[in-house]
This record gives structure tokens, C-alpha cells and sequence, in this order.
């Protein structure tokens, strides 16, 4: 089936009591035994949802995935990935990770015994050389956040292969929609699905989905024995929202090229990174491996005086955390989303008091456009 038409209706059936089209919100905790331990599939909603279940097997096939396993956050999902591992062993990471990222490997993980090196991904020699006896991961946003620089996907996959790794895409800035890392043979691809996959900021949540049953066997046991799983309601909410998935990412990427194409050049805006610009360093490879190009657009505005003064100017882009919903936001990622990462490395990887992180939103363009046009004049 084509993406809409699986965004619509895979791991969804009409409920077989009523033929209610929409799956319930199985809004409960336990379930009736019909006899000691003879039960229909279902004892406890910590280990089995029929809603949850429901929006885990939808998005596994969005992703081209066989396994969804659903979390009650972004990060709750990465914890669980690390969990795959032991005492001892080494992750290789994209240097540019998102800041909550940072934190749990480097202030939690590291506790346990666990280390990583983290390098600019987006020079594959830099991961081959980070590569240790011990080294058993690699961890990568591709785009990252909030720098939007690219890995190869292909690269990755050949890699992990050869060296009996682990490997693992943050799928969170493309969305199923334009990136599918496990077409290419990458291991496990985890989502904040607080972002594009729900796109209307009214949810938190997290999903891992993989295609090889072992590692999914292992996460399902994480994910009962920890219990961070999302409640029957924020699945629903999430079920709905992947019906727009394909609407909504085509509305997001047409507003980010238009916004994107304004700002390039612009005589306020010293940088700007947007994959979907010919000038953008890794361009060729996301035409490669991703169908389009986003919705986060980064500018350097030169001072923070600046960066702050624009951001404040906007009414239309609203100044807050997160991205992927359906309205326009504006972060400072050296004061929000990034403020964890110590300030020596923010600035090695660009993220300076000047930058400015957007997240096009679907409202009119035209809009947009007016919006930030008036903000630069003021800076």
C-alpha cells in the first residue's frame, strides 16, 4: 500500500463489538480473566494495550518496520536502547546530538559503566576512527538537531554490519514520511513522537520501531519490565494524528523551502542551514537518501542581542520548546533546548548565542513570510 493509504488504516481494523471505525481508547488497566490464566491476549495495560498495540503496528509500517514499541517519551525511548547494553561497553554518537540526548548518556548512562565519543557523523572516516574493542553502538540524528547535518544512511548500515554493531537513527526531524533508515539496513529507528508524528503539541511520546525480531523481543521485555509506556488516550491521539501524516509533511516542507529561499541571503542573516538548499554541505546526499527536506530551518544571527530581540519580535512563531506541530515555533537552542550541552562544545559545533533553531509550522505562507520579514527589519 501506498504511505496515505497506511497512515490511514495499517494495524487498524473496525471494532469487532460495535464496527466502530476508530480504535477505541482502551481506557483501562487490567482485564477479566475468563479462568485462571486463560485470558484473550490481554492481562495488564502495562504489558499489553489494545490501543497502543494499535498505533505500535501503524507506525512500524510507516516506518517500514516489522516491531513498534511505544514509550511515554522521546528520551524514554533512547533509555531503553541504551538498555541493550552492558557494563563496559562504547557507543559512538553523532557530536551534534539533541541537548536532552546529551544528558541522559553523559550525567546517567556514564554512571553505569557505559561510555561514548561523540563526532561530526557527517565525516564517515571520523566514525571508522572512533571505532573501539569495545564498541558495541552508534547513535545518530540525521538531520541533527539543531545544526541539520547529514550521515549516510547507506554508510552506517555497511558499517554496522561489517563491525557486528548496533546501529541506531533519531528519525525525528524527516518523520516516516521522507526517511526510512531501515530500507537502508540500519538496526533501530526511534522517534519523539511528540513531534511530527502526532504535529499538534498536545501529547508526549516516544517510539522505537525495528525490523529483526531479536532486538524487538529484548525492547518489549524493557519496555514491561521499566514500564515507561504512554497511556490508551495519548496513543489515540497519535493514531488520529498519523492519518495526516503525508498532508501535514507536504505543508511543512512547502513552507520551509519558501521561508528557507527568503532568508538565503539575506542581508540580516549571516548562515543558514536547510537541507533543501543547494549550498547546504550534505545537499546531494539528502536528495539521496530522504524524499524531502524538512521543516526546521537554523539562522545565525550574528549576537544574542539579536537572536533574542528577532525571537521576541515574532507573532506568528511562537517562542518554545519542541517542533513538529502544526504551528510555527522559535527556539534559542543555546538557551533552551541545547543549555545542557557545556557552552566550549556548543560552540565547536556552531550552536553560538546568535542562533536561531525555526520550526515552519502549516499555517498560510504568506503569513510566515510577512512574519519574519517584520522581525528582521528590527533587528
Amino acid at each position: 500500500m501506498g504511505f496515505q493509504t497506511d497512515s490511514i488504516h495499517a494495524g487498524q481494523t473496525p471494532d469487532p463489538s460495535t464496527g466502530a471505525i476508530m480504535t477505541p481508547v482502551y481506557q483501562t488497566s487490567t482485564y477479566v480473566q475468563e479462568a485462571v490464566g486463560k485470558h484473550k491476549g490481554y492481562e495488564y495495560s502495562r504489558t499489553q494495550n489494545p490501543t497502543r498495540q494499535a498505533m505500535e503496528k501503524n507506525i512500524a509500517v510507516l516506518e517500514k518496520g516489522k516491531y513498534g514499541i511505544a514509550f511515554s517519551s522521546g528520551l524514554a525511548a533512547i533509555s531503553t536502547i541504551i538498555q541493550l547494553l552492558k557494563q563496559g561497553d562504547h557507543v559512538i554518537c553523532t557530536d551534534n546530538l539533541y541537548g536532552g540526548t546529551f544528558r541522559l548518556f553523559n550525567t546517567l548512562f556514564t554512571k553505569f559503566g557505559i561510555s561514548f565519543s561523540y563526532v561530526d557523523s557527517s565525516d564517515f572516516t571520523l566514525v571508522e576512527k572512533a571505532l573501539q574493542d569495545n564498541t558495541r553502538m552508534v547513535f545518530v540524528e540525521t538531520p541533527t538537531n539543531p545544526m541539520l547535518s547529514l550521515t549516510s544512511l547507506e554508510k552506517l548500515a555497511s558499517f554496522g554490519k561489517e563491525k557486528g554493531l548496533i546501529t541506531v537513527v533519531d528519525n525525528t526531524f524527516m518523520s516516516p514520511y521522507f526517511q526510512n533508515p531501515l530500507s537502508y539496513g540500519i538496526n533501530l529507528v526511534v522517534h519523539s513522537s511528540t513531534k511530527y508524528i502526532n504535529g499538534h503539541s498536545d501529547i508526549v511520546g516516544g517510539i522505537i520501531v525495528a525490523a529483526e525480531k531479536e532486538l524487538a523481543d529484548k525492547l518489549y521485555y524493557f519496555q514491561n519490565a521499566a514500564g515507561a509506556i504512554p497511556g490508551p488516550m495519548d496513543c489515540f491521539l497519535i493514531l488520529r494524528a498519523t492519518k495526516t501524516l503525508a498532508l501535514r509533511m507536504r505543508e511543512h516542507e512547502k513552507n520551509s523551502i519558501a521561508l528557507a529561499n527568503f532568508l538565503n541571503g539575506h542581508a540580516k542573516v549571516q548562515l543558514i542551514y536547510y537541507p533543501g538548499l543547494a549550498h547546504h554541505p550534505q545537499h546531494e546526499l539528502a536528495k539521496k537518501q530522504m524524499s524531502g527536506f524538512g521543516a526546521i530551518i537554523s539562522i545565525e544571527l550574528g549576537t544574542l542581542e539579536k537572536a533574542v530581540k528577532f525571537a521576541e519580535a515574532l507573532k506568528i512563531f511562537a517562542i518554545a520548546e519542541s517542533l513538529g506541530g502544526v504551528e510555527s515555533l522559535v527556539d534559542h537552542p543555546a538557551i533552551m533546548t541545547h543549555a545542557s550541552v557545556p557552552r566550549e562544545q556548543r560552540l565547536k559545533l556552531g550552536i553560538s548565542d546568535g542562533l536561531i533553531r525555526l520550526s515552519v509550522g502549516v499555517e498560510d505562507e504568506e503569513d510566515l513570510l510577512q512574519d519574519v520579514e517584520q522581525a528582521l527589519k528590527i533587528i
